[in-house]
């Protein structure tokens, strides 16, 4: 593992090479998941409808939120395949990445539906009168299909983006088993192609406004792995857009050049989706030409807005720090655990009528707390790592055998220019902690 070294200066270099770990993406995805739980706790004031909210919305709640809304979950999707193109690339092939991809992916989503979704899906059925207590609904009522209380089940509430991102990894290692090196080239190739003059910024957009707008009236808006068209048109292109940009290093100078544009029409959009969302809130639905212009300005926004913050990482934070490791680990099992931990502390908070900053504060320190707790007792007890999507922990080989290995290696470097282990100083010996990173 290479240095720590502190956040300071801009990159100089643009690119970074595909055998080198990029830390601005690091940054980036760590950025982006706080963001979602700052954002699911903002979802309890908002005049939207949510999992369980306060008896007063706030409306000054919606210009802020409105911003975010459009590029939060694609950018998650953009990110996610870049790791995986990461992943792909050390895995030593496509089964072993598939299989990879289906531990660090389906194990977790298994996990979470059997011991995190349950408390959430407790509480909403407690909003509609059940009766029983956990223990008793989650050996006796969870486990059914159908409505129940006015709630559906199964029901994977927020891990909706494990699943996804699990069937778009899983179908790409498929491709890449039947047709790797084609789709690779024809990847490359795209990347080449959008590289010239401004396509890399309207392309997109065109082909992602027309995917979004062809489907708007002809499928309905509705959250589902086989019924979700409309997301998977905007998500599969955004997921293999990351994955080509791992691998496409001619990409960077691109999005270099047009990042000022980009953010020009982040800014458009954004005020576009803003007006709409102020002029027909909460569930006011507009009529169907400011529906699809709402739809297209969302589009454009996440595209430019995902182009934005890559340039942002490449050039500002790709740069190692003490705390990057530990946090890129923390990130998927906070997200296993936050929306849960947000839904159970407001179900017992919220009838103490405390004020909005103080119930905000509340909300957002005990779900770190918790999210904290979780991760920091996971990552400890070996069986439970690959549960919340950490990956395990090799066994540590005897002091002696580590100390007889880096003699044999530093034997094989000192021996070509006239040099013997007796010539090691004491400080040079072995380091005992693994030096391979931790998987994204």
């Amino acid at each position: 593992m290479p240095e720590d070294k502190a956040l300071t200066a801009p990159s100089a270099i643009t690119g970074t090479s595909q055998s080198q770990r990029h830390y601005g993406m690091d940054w980036l995805r760590i950025a982006a998941f706080g963001l979602l739980i700052v954002y699911h706790v903002a979802m309890v004031f908002a005049p939207w409808a949510w999992v369980i909210k306060t008896s007063h919305s706030y409306p000054e709640l919606i210009a802020p939120m409105a911003l975010l809304t459009p590029w939060r979950l694609p950018l998650l999707f953009a990110v996610s395949g870049y790791a995986s193109r990461k992943l792909f690339d050390r895995s030593g092939g496509t089964p072993a990445f598939a299989r990879s991809r289906a531990i660090r992916l389906l194990v977790p989503l298994a996990f979470g539906m059997v011991a995190v979704v349950p408390i959430e899906m407790w509480v909403r059925v407690l909003e509609t009168g059940y009766p029983k207590g956990y223990l008793h609904f989650w050996a006796m009522d969870y486990w059914r299909a159908g409505s129940f209380y006015g709630r559906e089940f199964p029901s994977w509430e927020h891990l909706w983006f494990v699943a996804y991102l699990a069937t778009y990894s899983l179908l790409l290692a498929a491709a890449l088993a039947w047709r790797g090196p084609s789709l690779l080239a024809a990847l490359d190739s795209a990347a080449d192609w959008l590289t010239r003059q401004w396509r890399l910024l309207w392309i997109p957009v065109a082909a992602l406004v027309t995917l979004r707008l062809g489907l708007l009236f002809v499928v309905p808006e509705r959250q589902g792995l086989v019924s979700d068209w409309g997301g998977h048109s905007q998500y599969v292109p955004l997921f293999l857009f990351g994955f080509a940009l791992a691998g496409a290093p001619q990409l960077w100078p691109a999005i270099a050049r047009i990042w000022k544009a980009a953010l020009g029409v982040t800014a458009i959009a954004g005020a576009v989706v803003v007006g709409i969302e102020l002029a027909y809130p909460g569930t006011a639905i507009p009529p169907h030409a400011l529906m699809a212009l709402d739809r297209a300005a969302r589009v454009a926004m996440a595209w430019s807005m995902i182009l934005t913050l890559f340039h942002v990482a490449e050039t500002w934070w790709n740069r190692d720090h003490p705390w990057r490791k530990p946090l890129a680990e923390a990130v998927f099992p906070f997200y296993i655990v936050h929306h849960p931990a947000i839904v159970l502390i407001a179900w017992y908070s919220l009838p103490l009528e405390f004020n909005p900053f103080a119930e905000f504060a509340l909300l957002l320190g005990g779900t770190i707390a918790i999210c904290f707790a979780a991760w920091a007792t996971g990552r400890r007890i070996g069986w439970l790592r690959p549960l919340i999507g950490l990956a395990s922990k090799p066994a540590k080989a005897p002091a002696a055998a580590q100390h007889r290995a880096a003699f044999e290696r530093d034997r094989e470097v000192a021996a070509p220019v006239g040099l013997d282990a007796a010539h090691r100083g004491a400080a040079d010996d072995p380091a005992t902690m693994d030096p391979r990173e931790a998987r994204a």
